[in-house]
């Protein structure tokens, strides 16, 4: 991405043509989530033993979840250009309303508001225990910003691609540091859990910085080697079809892994939904609304208030399975938010694409 990129005229009203796979995206989710749930109920002693893989002794990582997320990530870090994040301070206003929201408020008020449902209103139909860990879920879900899925979120809004990438680059390197301390903090907390934080480091180390650190390193021997232009014209798309295969997978084992609670706890599947809504909700619109204030173009805002509301589901889910294992409350509360993200991001997308004109003549 050229710095250039980021002071480029807007972006055409019209959303760019999208692809089966991004058109058909609530399908094939749904799809995973049913392959999954049979597979799991099918098969409980194949399930139960790539459940208990284990990325190296004692690290409570499941391995297949880890190479499928290595798979999706490290696609999305080959295109971190360190060059046009510095280069955000032509157009800083919506980076600054982006990280706000992500990680002043988003974290903080998921907590709270997982608090108020889960240990006060739910806690009567859930009971103490389940109510910590379906708490210390939604806040795994909620300090974790969305990664690969904003790209398909902004494109279905028109969003500017160049700022998008940005916006999810300074995502990425704070979540190296502020992800473990924030975790630790809110779930110790909120919920009275005890979080080893050998396990939390373990969980970004593997999910954040090893593909960040292999595509940082990618990218420079074959812009060296090779040239920008072949790099991004070139192999760049060679992993899409990857990214979306791993994705799927990904979702088929999530589903797997959770097909007896989510079929023999239907009714709290329900009940963990509302909080993540809730917070969907709130914080899209928070971020919509404070773009719309700052004078932040359309091609900015969108995209921002959709990183402001999903989450990076793949590293939530991951950790909650290495903290509390594959069958806890909290691991299933993680499986609810990839449950309801879809649908949730496809309805703020027909929002914001239906207010687009809120942001006429707003180019900052």
């Amino acid at each position: 991405m050229r710095s250039a990129a980021l002071s480029a005229a807007p972006a055409a009203a019209t959303s760019p043509a999208l692809g089966a796979f991004e058109r058909w995206l609530s399908l094939w989710v749904a799809l995973c989530m049913a392959i999954g749930i049979a597979i799991g109920r099918a098969f409980p002693g194949p399930t139960s033993t790539l459940r208990a893989l284990e990325l190296g002794r004692d690290t409570e990582i499941n391995a297949p979840i880890a190479v499928l997320v290595w798979l999706m990530i490290y696609p999305m870090m080959l295109k971190i250009d360190v060059a046009s994040v510095l280069d955000v301070r032509r157009r800083p206003r919506g980076v600054v309303v982006t990280l706000f929201v992500n990680w002043l408020v988003k974290p903080f008020s998921m907590a709270l508001i997982g608090w108020l449902f889960f240990k006060v209103l739910f806690v009567g139909w859930l009971g103490e225990s389940l109510a910590d860990q379906y708490l210390a879920g939604v806040i795994l879900l909620a300090a974790a910003p969305c990664t690969a899925m904003v790209f398909v979120w902004s494109q279905l809004t028109g969003g500017d691609p160049a700022y998008t990438l940005v916006q999810v680059s300074l995502n990425d390197l704070l979540m190296l540091v502020l992800f473990v301390p924030l975790v630790g903090l809110l779930i110790g907390g909120a919920s009275g859990l005890e979080v080893p934080f050998h396990v939390l480091v373990a969980s970004v180390v593997v999910f954040v910085v090893i593909p960040l650190v292999l595509g940082a390193a990618t990218r420079f021997f074959l812009h060296r080697t090779h040239g920008r232009a072949w790099f991004e014209a070139r192999f760049l798309p060679r992993f899409r079809p990857v990214t979306v295969l791993a994705l799927l997978a990904t979702l088929v084992l999530i589903f797997a892994f959770q097909s007896d609670n989510i079929t023999g706890r239907f009714s709290h599947v329900v009940l963990i939904a509302i909080p993540i809504l809730v917070q969907v909700y709130s914080n899209s619109g928070l971020a919509y609304f404070l773009m719309h204030r700052s004078g932040v173009a359309y091609e900015v805002a969108a995209p921002g208030a959709l990183i402001g509301a999903s989450n990076f589901f793949e590293l939530a889910v991951a950790t909650a399975i290495a903290l509390f294992g594959p069958d806890s409350g909290a691991a299933l509360a993680t499986v609810v938010g990839v449950l309801v993200e879809v649908p949730v991001m496809l309805s703020v997308c027909g929002f914001c694409n239906r207010t687009r004109g809120w942001f006429d003549g707003m180019t900052a």
